[in-house]
């Protein structure tokens, strides 16, 4: 059902990451419509299961990958950062940044060359906030949860060491000179084998004088005030010590 030049396109949401799944971003919902990118000329037939978004596509904008004609990931994390909402467009970006097929100055670069298109506006506020370390959509909704509430700067993906410059522990987030880390635990966590080796990384945190704020899905979906006010807490413990 593809026209010469067409692509899988990319948007928020359910509407397109299928580009971003084929840079090995797997951000695609089950039931996601193949949403198919196309020149302003082309043309295709519509059907229920396929959603079309025409646009500018420039050669120097499209490749291959295993036959298939997709955009270069440059264009895909463009386009993936100018859909909302404003989270769903940042993990797109951090996930194609974090499997490092695009580069955040890359991606700066083509941004600023492109900044009358539509969603460029919100595109410049995710480069300002994109962070190529981050490992989980999740993660990415719990720091920005944080950031919004002016917890910020922390930083991301911390490596901890002990008195003796030992590697203890690398921490999801982290207030570095409050010794404070905020931590994402995702379902694996609850596993046999994870959690032994969770509990002797929290004492091993917590021997290097760490306190540690650990929060699950339900807790960043569901109930993100009682987590800010968590993480605020904590902070709140170490500044007046």
């Amino acid at each position: 059902m593809r026209r010469r030049g067409a692509a899988p396109a990319a948007g928020g949401g359910d509407r397109g990451a299928q580009r971003g799944l084929l840079w090995g971003a797997d951000l695609l919902a089950r039931d996601a419509p193949v949403t198919v990118l196309l020149p302003r000329a082309a043309r295709l037939r519509p059907h229920p299961r396929v959603h079309l978004v025409h646009s500018v596509l420039p050669d120097g904008d499209r490749t291959r990958f295993a036959g298939l004609p997709i955009t270069a990931a440059v264009r895909t994390a463009f386009d993936l950062g100018r859909q909302g909402p404003r989270v769903d467009a940042l993990i797109a970006v951090e996930a194609l940044l974090h499997r490092r097929v695009v580069k955040l100055p890359a991606l700066r670069a083509y941004s600023a060359a492109h900044a009358g298109w539509p969603g460029a506006a919100l595109l410049r506020e995710v480069l300002a906030l994109a962070e190529p370390l981050s490992e989980s959509p999740m993660e990415t909704r719990l720091r920005l949860l944080l950031l919004d509430a002016g917890l910020g700067p922390l930083t991301a993906q911390h490596d901890v060491h002990d008195v003796r410059g030992r590697f203890v522990a690398r921490v999801d987030l982290a207030w570095p000179a409050l010794r404070v880390a905020v931590e994402y635990d995702g379902d694996h966590h609850r596993e046999r084998a994870h959690f032994r080796q969770d509990v002797a990384r929290l004492n091993a945190l917590r021997a290097s004088g760490w306190l540690v704020v650990r929060f699950t899905a339900d807790d960043v979906l569901r109930h993100p005030h009682a987590t800010v006010a968590l993480v605020r807490q904590a902070l709140r413990e170490r500044t007046t010590r």
